[in-house]
C-alpha cells in the first residue's frame, strides 16, 4: 500500500518527488518532500494442487492409515458357534464344505474398540469428499466391507450415496402418510443398485490378480442390471468380464450396457435359473470368477445402502424399508446393514423389513404364506414386467429368510397389473421408477389399506434400477400396448391436427376435464 510521508501540507505535484516551491516577493520558500512507496499487495497462498505427475490415489497412499488390526472371513453362513470352519478372503471359494452359503464375517471385538459416536462422526465426514476411496458411499465405509483392502486395489466410480427423497405427493395423496421415502439407488454409475456390490465384487478381484491368483476374468448370470454392472466395473479394471443372459427377456437397455463395455456376451436360450446353473458349472471348470451373488463379497457392498438410509435420517431408524426381492441377496444385505449399526453403537433399533415379490416369480412370498414351516420349493419363474427379478430359485433363500425373522419381516407379492399400474400412480407424481419398485409400491399399498403399515411410520422404499432402463414398458403401457391389461393410467399422446382452432379445441377440453378433477 503506498505511504506518504509530508513535512508540510502544501501542493502536491506528481511530476517530481521532491519539488522546491521558490517564493513570490516576499512569501517564505516551502521545501515538500514527497516519498511514495508502492509495494503490490501479496498474492493469496496458491490453492492446493497435486503436482503433475499425482492423483487422488497418490494422496491415498501419503495418507496415514487411521485404524489398524480390523479384518474379515469367510464362514459359513449362520454357522453354530461352535463352528470353526473359516476361510481368508484372498482365498477363491464359494461354497461352505457342507455346500451351504458362506458369509463374510467382520471381527466385532476389533471393531467394538470403537464406539457408535466414533463411527458416526467417522462416516459422516466423508460424505460429499473426493478423497480416495472414500468419495464413494460404500467405500466411505470401508472399515465394515473390506478393512485389508489396499486402497491401490479399490475400483470404484465413487458409487453410493445415492437420494433419499421424500415421496410427498404420492404418500399425502394415495397413502394418506407425510414420512413416506424413496431410497433411489437406481441413481448410480449403471444405474441399479448392483454397483454397490459389484465395485467391492470386483476391487478383491483386482487384488486377488496382483497376488497372481488364477484368475482370468469375472463371469455372471444377469436379468441385466448384473452384467451391465459387472462389465463396468471390470472395463475401468482393464479385466475380462463373461456375462451369461437369457435371450429375449431383458431390456435393449440392460442389454446394450454390457456390450459397450466390452464384455463377451453369451446369449443363452434359458432363463435365468438356466443361465445360473450353466455360470456355476463354468467357473468350477475354468479360471473365471463368479460374480453373482452367491458370492457373499457383493453383500457387502449392498449392505451399505442401508447404512447410508440411517445417515440421511441423521441416524433415526424408519419404521418400515420396503426391497424387491428376485434372487434375494439384497433384502439380506438390507439386514446385514441395520444390524451392524446396532451391534456396534450407531442406533438402537432395526426396522422392520418387507420383501416386494412380483406374483409370477413369488417362491419366498409361498414359502412366507406356509409360515416358513415347509421345505423351500423353488418354481419355475414367469414372464414379469420386473425382469430383474424373474427369478423361481434364488440362491439367498435361506439368507432371506434369515433377514425377515430377525426383522420380524413380511412378504408381499404384486399381479403384474398391480405392479405396472403403481410404476404408472408414481411417475405421475413426479418419480421415474423401474417396475421392481412398482413391485414394491404395491406392497407398500397394501400393506397401507391394511393397516400393517400406519399413516405415520416412516417408510422407505427401496428403487433398485432407474426407470429409463425400462422405457420399453413404460411406452407400452401408455400405448395400452400390453395383452389383457386395462392400463387404466395410460397417458398416450394426443394427435391434433396443425390448426391453431384444433388445438385450442383440444386444450379448453384438457383444462375443463383437469379442473373439474380439483
Amino acid at each position: 500500500m503506498a505511504s506518504l510521508s509530508f513535512l508540510h501540507s502544501a501542493t502536491y505535484l506528481p511530476s517530481h518527488s521532491e519539488t522546491t516551491l521558490k517564493p513570490h516577493s516576499s512569501a517564505v520558500s516551502l521545501t515538500v518532500r514527497c516519498t511514495i512507496s508502492a509495494t503490490p499487495p501479496s498474492p493469496p497462498p496458491p490453492k492446493h494442487r497435486r503436482s503433475p505427475d499425482e492423483n487422488i490415489r497418490d494422496e491415498a497412499r501419503r495418507r496415514p492409515h487411521q485404524l489398524q488390526n480390523l479384518s474379515a472371513r469367510y464362514v459359513p453362513f449362520d454357522a453354530p458357534p461352535s463352528s470353526t470352519e473359516s476361510y481368508s478372503l484372498d482365498e477363491i471359494v464359494y461354497r461352505s464344505q457342507s455346500g451351504g452359503l458362506l458369509d463374510v464375517q467382520h471381527d466385532f471385538a476389533a471393531l467394538k474398540r470403537y464406539d457408535g459416536e466414533f463411527w458416526r462422526k467417522l462416516f459422516d465426514s466423508r460424505v460429499g469428499k473426493t478423497n480416495w476411496p472414500y468419495g464413494s458411499g460404500v467405500w466411505s465405509k470401508k472399515e465394515w466391507v473390506l478393512p485389508e483392502i489396499d486402497d491401490d486395489d479399490i475400483v470404484s466410480a465413487f458409487e453410493g450415496n445415492s437420494n433419499l427423497f421424500w415421496a410427498e405427493r404420492f404418500g399425502k395423496q394415495y397413502l394418506q402418510m407425510n414420512d413416506l421415502w424413496v431410497k433411489h439407488c437406481g441413481i448410480s454409475h449403471t444405474g441399479s443398485f448392483k454397483d454397490l456390490g459389484m465395485t467391492v465384487l470386483v476391487s478383491q478381484v483386482n487384488r486377488l490378480r496382483k497376488m497372481n491368483k488364477p484368475v482370468v476374468g469375472v463371469g455372471c448370470a444377469s436379468t441385466g442390471d448384473t452384467s451391465a454392472a459387472l462389465s463396468a466395473y471390470c472395463a475401468a479394471a482393464g479385466i475380462p468380464s463373461i456375462v451369461f443372459l437369457p435371450a429375449d427377456k431383458i431390456s435393449m437397455a440392460q442389454l446394450v450396457q454390457p456390450i459397450a463395455n466390452g464384455a463377451f456376451v453369451l446369449s443363452i436360450d434359458t432363463d435365468f435359473d438356466g443361465c445360473m446353473h450353466l455360470i456355476r458349472e463354468v467357473t468350477a471348470e475354468l479360471p473365471i470368477y463368479l460374480a453373482n451373488s452367491l458370492n457373499s463379497l457383493r453383500l457387502e457392498g449392498q449392505k451399505t445402502a442401508a447404512i447410508e438410509i440411517l445417515q440421511q435420517f441423521n441416524w433415526e431408524v424408519p419404521d418400515w424399508v420396503i426391497v424387491p426381492g428376485g434372487n434375494l441377496g439384497n433384502i439380506y444385505a438390507f439386514y446385514k446393514g441395520f444390524h451392524m449399526c446396532k451391534e456396534l453403537g450407531l442406533v438402537d433399533r432395526i426396522p422392520r423389513l418387507v420383501c416386494a415379490q412380483a406374483a409370477n416369480a413369488n417362491p419366498l412370498y409361498l414359502h412366507y404364506k406356509s409360515g416358513f414351516k415347509e421345505d423351500f420349493n423353488p418354481l419355475k419363474a414367469n414372464t414379469t414386467f420386473a425382469s430383474a427379478i424373474q427369478i423361481g430359485d434364488p440362491v439367498s433363500i435361506d439368507r432371506a429368510v434369515y433377514a425377515l425373522k430377525k426383522s420380524n419381516g413380511i412378504v408381499e407379492e404384486a399381479t403384474e397389473e398391480e405392479l405396472m399400474d403403481a410404476t404408472a400412480l408414481a411417475d405421475s407424481t413426479g418419480m421415474f421408477i423401474c417396475p421392481h419398485t412398482g413391485v414394491a409400491l404395491t406392497a407398500l399399498m397394501k400393506l397401507r389399506k391394511s393397516g400393517v403399515i400406519e399413516a405415520n411410520d416412516r417408510t422407505v422404499v427401496v428403487s433398485t434400477a432407474h426407470g429409463l432402463k425400462f422405457t420399453e414398458s413404460k411406452i407400452d403401457y401408455h400405448s395400452k400396448n400390453i395383452k389383457e391389461m386395462a392400463c387404466r393410467l395410460a397417458n398416450p399422446p394426443v394427435k391434433v391436427k396443425a390448426k391453431f382452432g384444433s388445438v385450442m379445441d383440444v386444450l379448453k377440453e384438457y383444462l375443463a376435464s383437469n379442473e373439474s378433477k380439483c
